[in-house]
């Protein structure tokens, strides 16, 4: 092959990774607009159905159980099969229970339609392992950060679903979300190129050879990071409205339009988040974004408290708590950092498995989805059990602090290693 010819296929394969990383990013906003639908259909549901906080949590975590659950079979099979074929039969799956959703009555019915639209989960495991092949290894940060991005896709339900509720009636939501869903398998159909025989030739591992990371500590330690910098996120975006309702009284469009604001700027950043960790390296900025999240939790944690102080001559009454500016202030600091964690942490997978993305980054997405279905549950039990309503940040600051104790030995462990193996290598050279 002659240098211009080089050069033109180099270009042609260039022009196809775009484009494959915008049918990618669309296809995963629209899925992600389906597997949190629940987060605008939850409010109306939790009255009609009268729920206690945990009823609600499980409510709110029933596709994410499903979606987590299918993310790592998901990445294997992503290993072996076409990628571009695995994401459209995805989201044909999906279809039917949009469909079937304005005859659901029962608690146990939106339970298990929930169960259902977790499907849509997967598609961030599938859409991982698609876009990676096209890009080198020193633009995947950004890559997979501009990827990553369509966890805006939650942001679309909460201004969409709300308004479809108020014009035409919660029973449209589903049936209307369906033809959404329809049009962009057209649009995936159309843009999204197959992937080249290069990267279908990648996929000859064994089972043994995919599962193979899997005995390695490290990408453990990797999906406790993400089951807090997505989990977390994933449980807020869920938990968020009735949050802001319950706790500040707003009504339910002002909570949407709040939580709109912090799902849209978490998912906008993921992006630059990337360009970081090419520039910096992931585990800088994880650890920059625990310390922020801790400082911001720690605030979040203190329940509204009112206190009578009895003075000489008379009482001092105070009162403490965290107003909705500051609020929403802190909330949202805390999402730009998860923005910036979520791509750092894949960042940091490609370095060390670029290989193998299916089953490594599989299960790492897999254990951070799991965040979305235990972390609501666990909001609705301590907030039954203290009867408070920051009780949520409570088991947040517990969960990061936990991330970061592991993440702190595990950078000790490493730094004792390297120390471990210099003084080898010096003592090789002075015996030579």
């Amino acid at each position: 092959m002659t240098h211009r010819e080089n050069t033109k296929e180099i270009l042609y394969t260039e022009r196809l990774g775009q484009r494959a990383l915008a049918a990618a990013t669309l296809a995963f906003a629209a899925n992600f607009s389906v597997w949190t639908l629940y987060a605008v259909l939850g409010l109306n549901l939790r009255e009609e159905l009268q729920l206690s906080a945990t009823e609600f949590g499980l409510l709110l975590a029933s596709p994410m159980l499903t979606g987590a659950l299918l993310r790592f079979p998901a990445g294997i099979l992503s290993e072996r099969y076409s990628c571009r074929r695995l994401f459209l039969w995805q989201m044909l799956i999906v279809l039917p229970v949009l469909f079937a959703l304005p005859w659901m009555e029962s608690y146990l019915e939106y339970i298990a339609a929930g169960l259902l639209l977790g499907v849509s989960g997967v598609s961030f495991t599938i859409g991982i392992r698609y876009v990676t092949p096209w890009f080198e290894r020193r633009q995947q940060g950004f890559a997979l950060g501009v990827f990553g991005a369509g966890n805006a896709g939650a942001a679309i339900t909460l201004v969409l679903a709300p308004l479809i509720i108020q014009y035409w009636g919660e029973s449209h939501v589903g049936p209307l979300y369906g033809i959404g869903m329809l049009v962009m398998i057209v649009i995936f159909m159309l843009i999204a190129p197959e992937e080249t025989r290069y990267m279908q030739s990648q996929k000859n591992l064994t089972l043994q050879e995919q599962l193979a990371p899997l005995k390695h500590l490290q990408v453990w330690r990797f999906s406790l990071y993400y089951y807090f910098v997505f989990g977390s996120f994933l449980a807020l975006l869920m938990w968020l409205p009735h949050y802001y309702v319950e706790a500040y009284q707003l009504s339910q469009p002002q909570a949407m339009l709040f939580t709109l604001l912090f799902v849209t700027t978490s998912s906008v950043v993921r992006a630059l988040g990337g360009w970081f960790a090419d520039r910096y390296g992931g585990r800088a900025v994880n650890w920059s974004v625990f310390w922020i999240c801790l400082v911001c939790l720690f605030f979040l944690s203190y329940p509204q408290t009112s206190m009578t102080i009895h003075g000489i001559t008379h009482d001092v009454n105070l009162s403490l708590g965290i107003n909705l500016s500051l609020f929403t202030v802190l909330i949202n600091i805390i999402g730009i950092a998860q923005g910036f964690g979520r791509a750092s942490v894949y960042k940091i997978i490609h370095d060390y498995y670029p290989h193998h993305m299916g089953s490594a980054g599989g299960i790492v997405a897999t254990l951070g989805a799991v965040g979305g279905f235990t972390l609501p549950v666990i909001f609705g039990i301590a907030v039954d059990f203290l009867n408070i309503y920051s009780a949520c940040f409570m088991v947040l600051y517990g969960v990061l602090a936990g991330c970061m104790i592991v993440m702190h030995f595990a950078n000790e462990a490493e730094r004792q290693r390297r120390r471990v193996q210099q003084a080898i290598e010096h003592n090789f050279l002075e015996e030579d």
